[in-house]
């Protein structure tokens, strides 16, 4: 009886992995997935925001004007494939604390390339009426929600149908990589794809890379009073949810023993609650995960420089929901017709 063997093996189905998996598998490739349910994810936390406006000096994104695009038919195809919702467009609303906020935005507005995503006269929903307001506020155009979380356990549903996804651990050392083959227990694949999350810190073959975390802690939380129909920054974010709760977060901690939540944090997002809604608020869930981030904010692709058969798809930090569709395209298109990944996000870059 001859085995099944198949293309890909992806470890870790959070974003990173089930976009690559799906770009593989419309390109006629067969993809099965591992995954521990046992650890967190961030992509189950994590708000989905994209963003094209950010930091302090309110700079663009880097690669935004061709992130965007990109990100928004995909998550609107893979919407029509599994028949759900996972794409809100949302405008942002920004607080400018003082007036040299005021006149930076003002600044960055006369500048054609930002002119796309500015707004200098945003509308306010009922910002003013649950918060307790700021100096002035700008507005951010094409910004967007994803919910990431939804997208993940709905693919997850449909590879469960069709008995690809495995809710395993990896052991590295169980991972036998022979000289024309690979196997993991009882599972044949080609290729390996790494998309571990912060955890990839530890993967054998990888731990070269300078891979960082970033723990977040966030509050799912009721807040009394008319829903915002936009998000809103003012030290915290203000994410409204179709469930008609909002996403509230989010504490940036680099210096973890774990992903759980803490009272540190927990008194942290309070105090600042505090301080920003004038309305009562409930809190429903107090959640925590690690963002995968690297030493230079920029994702980590490739192959290993030994064995080219083991690949990486990890780092996507804090604006996952923006980037990994672009990088799931340039992976994609590199694996399947040697298309090289450009230099700022190959892992060649450390080598």
């Amino acid at each position: 009886m001859s085995v099944k063997t198949y293309d890909y093996l992806i470890v870790g189905q959070g974003l990173a992995g089930t976009l690559i998996g799906y770009r593989l598998e419309k390109a006629g490739k067969s993809v099965i997935y591992l995954d521990d349910s046992r650890q967190g994810s961030a992509s189950e936390v994590a708000a989905g925001i994209i963003n094209p406006i950010t930091g302090r000096k309110f700079v663009k994104s880097w690669r935004i004007d061709e992130l965007l695009p990109v990100a928004k038919e995909l998550y609107l195809e893979l919407e029509a494939y599994l028949d759900a919702s996972f794409w809100f467009g949302l405008p942002l609303v920004r607080a400018l604390q003082h007036r040299g906020d005021a006149n930076e935005w003002l600044a960055k507005s006369g500048i054609p390339a930002y002119q796309p995503y500015l707004d200098d006269q945003p509308e306010l929903e009922q910002i003013e009426l649950l918060t307790k307001g700021a100096f002035s506020y700008g507005g951010v155009k094409q910004s967007a929600r994803v919910d990431i979380g939804a997208l993940v356990k709905t693919y997850r549903e449909q590879l469960l149908t069709e008995e690809r996804y495995f809710d395993l651990p990896l052991n590295y050392q169980q991972l036998e990589l022979g000289t024309d083959y690979l196997k993991y227990r009882d599972l044949h694949f080609r290729e390996l794809i790494f998309s571990e999350g912060w955890q990839g810190r530890f993967n054998p073959w990888f731990n070269h890379l300078p891979h960082r975390g970033l723990k977040g802690e966030v509050f799912l939380a009721e807040i009394e009073g008319p829903p915002l129909g936009c998000m809103h920054k003012n030290r915290l974010f203000l994410v409204p949810r179709p469930q008609g709760d909002y996403w509230i977060g989010a504490t940036s901690d680099n210096d973890f023993a774990d992903d759980l939540p803490t009272t540190v944090g927990k008194e942290w997002l309070i105090r600042e609650l505090q301080a920003l809604i004038k309305v009562p608020v409930r809190i429903k869930e107090h959640l925590a995960a690690v963002r995968p981030t690297v030493k230079d904010r920029r994702p980590l692709l490739g192959r290993h420089p030994e064995d080219k058969r083991l690949i990486i798809f990890n780092g996507l930090g804090t604006k996952g929901a923006s980037l990994a569709p672009l990088m799931s395209q340039w992976l994609a298109e590199h694996l399947i017709n040697g298309r090289d990944i450009p230099a700022e996000v190959h892992i060649k870059r450390f080598s």
